[in-house]
């Protein structure tokens, strides 16, 4: 088991756990730093469980025994120091899991900008800006990110449309022409539907940059891959940070975009603001 993937194991396969194992995973999840000091007996001890317990619990999550599980728990958090304070539990008040969500994004944002190839980011941007259309497609969470990137081109004078509708992107598809762009948007990067429409998009010349997890099918298929590999642990109930990754990633292709177009770009969007205007309410002088 790769040591980023140990957490997020334990997290998604607590429904699935005996009522015993999953002491041990929730202690676990609680006391992250300190469970890699920790012999076997102690583990069984202050989870109240057996050792032969423990055992198990660590060959349900993909470790071999109790010292694999501690190896891979050591490397985890060398990798990601802040892992241990971000793990969240059933047990956690309000204030403790408001803490870790906003601490995991963070930290989640500040390794995206780290691993980000900026020359394959460079490509995209330059694409972007040259290019006759600039359609974005994605499913379920990302088919929002793809509205909100929709949104932020449109007010940069470029034709934008997102679909997140399979059929409307394979019409999309069919109708690309050299010059145009396709943004791909998947947390899985493994979506079949969206990467038959990228192959019929470079099929018809069009170049597709994908936002995707590297090494998966989606950014395999892009001739421009933007790659975010985000493990979190709460992909059990939404993927939080890698959304909001994606978002991220979004605005910077938009302020790429946006700095090459300069000056007469800025007095569009300040006759858009000033436009706006008169939909809103006054302010109150006080």
């Amino acid at each position: 088991m790769k040591p980023a993937a140990l957490t997020w194991a334990i997290s998604s396969s607590l429904p699935s756990l005996r009522k015993s194992e999953r002491k041990v995973a929730e202690f676990i999840l609680a006391n992250l730093t300190d469970v890699i000091r920790m012999r076997i007996v102690d583990l069984a001890e202050k989870a109240e469980v057996s050792e032969p317990t423990v055992v198990r619990f660590c060959r349900a999550v993909g470790c071999d025994g109790f010292q694999d599980f501690k190896l891979a728990l050591a490397q985890q958090l060398a990798s990601s120091p802040s892992y241990g304070q971000i793990a969240v539990t059933d047990q956690d008040s309000v204030a403790e899991y408001t803490f870790k969500v906003f601490d995991s994004t963070v930290d989640t944002l500040l390794k995206v900008r780290d691993s980000l190839d900026l020359n394959m980011l460079d490509q995209a941007v330059q694409a972007l800006c040259v290019a006759n259309r600039v359609e974005f497609y994605g499913f379920g969470a990302s088919a929002a990110v793809a509205t909100d990137a929709q949104h932020k081109f449109f007010r940069l004078q470029v034709s934008a449309a997102a679909y997140a509708d399979p059929h409307l992107q394979n019409m999309s598809a069919a109708s690309m022409a050299p010059g145009d762009v396709v943004i791909a948007i998947s947390q899985s990067g493994r979506t079949t539907t969206l990467i038959n429409a990228m192959e019929r998009v470079k099929g018809r010349g069009a170049i597709v940059i994908a936002i995707a997890p590297s090494d998966s099918p989606v950014a395999n298929a892009a001739n421009i891959p933007l790659t975010i590999d985000v493990k979190e642990d709460f992909q059990i109930y939404t993927p939080l940070s890698s959304r909001i990754a994606h978002l991220v990633l979004i605005d910077v292709l938009a302020i790429g975009v946006a700095q090459h177009k300069g000056g007469r770009l800025q007095e569009h969007l300040l006759e858009m603001q000033l436009g706006l205007e008169v939909l809103r309410e006054p302010l109150e002088n006080h």
